[in-house]
């Protein structure tokens, strides 16, 4: 009977081994994961995001929090981890926060849940569940999974997540155009899960507080360097058509409109910082623009950069569109083409 007992022990190990050893099924894999989102008490983790936009590489970091059920912390910066800007959501709602101008608006906004989002966990996860026929392949200590994508736009169609095996937690996403040239790629680094939080991590004040005194330095050389800044993309049949300065109350602004067949209105002012802190209500919703966090809505795109205030409004261009001008307007334009456009006109209008 002994021998009998321990020739079952051994067959019961040996199936234990052997059910570790074989491959999960993608259906398993799925199943695990929607299991693993919904026990999550929370995370932290770092990303660094790189933008290919024109041929172009732009690289912004982004450190995140999530909370259970739905508090998130995203605090957004650039290459050189400078002029920050932060997503809050907490129980009083979704907040943008531009520390450098002391400002701070609320969304009345279902984000992060409207749109897929590339740098959080819930969201690729729901990306994954959602997608009823999912390319998968487990390949070392990964599984790959090519999704489509929940972007207001079809130029964002695709994307490849990469998970860890042992966690279930992300380690890299690449977000594709149609033609499945990479446009975003996200890369993952110190994903801890289930982390302490203290009663400030998603408060507003705090983090606005806590960020001010970070910022100082980087806050007053941004509201040096008012300049106008054109759009370098160009969209078919469309051109600069008006450039005029303007003064309002005190706040010089300048007036750009693109007529043709894809027209649009560009206003460029002086940032200025706020008296308050107190959260001003916007309409829309929290646009990550790579570089920063702008205000969205159907034909409207609103937001902040190196010490300018941009609005930018069109009857005629989607969201995806308008968030393409604005990206645009952070590379390097040919600002002596520009130059010699103005002057041409000029002596033109002097010939006439």
């Amino acid at each position: 009977m002994k021998k009998v007992a321990s020739f079952l022990l051994i067959g019961a190990m040996l199936l234990v081994v052997l059910s570790g050893c074989m491959k999960k099924s993608e259906k398993d894999v799925v199943s695990d994961l929607g299991k693993r989102v919904e026990d999550l008490g929370g995370y932290k983790t770092e990303a660094t995001m790189t933008f290919q936009h024109s041929g172009k590489k732009q690289i912004y970091h982004a450190d995140i929090w999530f909370k259970k059920p739905s508090y998130y912390k995203v605090v957004l910066s650039d290459g050189k981890k400078e002029n920050t800007q932060m997503i809050l959501r907490n129980k009083d709602g979704v907040f943008v926060l531009t520390p450098s101008l002391n400002k701070s608006y609320r969304f009345d906004s279902d984000w992060p849940n409207n749109r897929s989002q590339a740098y959080l966990y819930h969201s690729l996860a729901k990306d994954i569940l959602n997608d009823p026929d999912p390319s998968f392949q487990a390949k070392d200590d990964r599984y790959i999974f090519k999704t489509k994508t929940n972007y207001n736009t079809t130029e964002l169609a695709n994307q490849q997540i990469t998970l860890k095996k042992e966690d279930l937690t992300p380690s890299g996403v690449q977000v594709m155009d149609k033609d499945m040239n990479v446009i975003v790629n996200v890369a993952f680094k110190k994903f801890t899960l289930n982390p302490r939080f203290n009663k400030k991590t998603f408060d507003v004040k705090s983090n606005m507080t806590a960020a001010r005194i970070d910022d100082a330095a980087s806050a007053s050389s941004q509201l040096e360097g008012f300049k106008l800044n054109y759009p370098t993309v160009k969209f078919d049949k469309t051109r600069l058509s008006i450039m005029k300065p303007e003064n309002t109350g005190g706040t010089q602004k300048y007036v750009l409109k693109y007529t043709g067949k894809s027209p649009f209105t560009l206003i460029e002012s002086k940032s200025e910082v706020a008296a308050s802190s107190v959260p001003v209500t916007a309409i829309g919703d929290p646009a990550n623009l790579g570089f920063t966090v702008g205000s969205i809505t159907e034909h409207s795109l609103s937001w902040s950069s190196g010490g300018t205030d941009y609005y930018l409004a069109s009857s005629k261009l989607n969201q995806d569109e308008l968030i393409e001008v604005a990206q645009s307007l952070m590379e390097k334009s040919d600002q002596i083409g520009i130059l010699l456009l103005f002057a041409e006109r000029a002596l033109a209008n002097a010939r006439a």
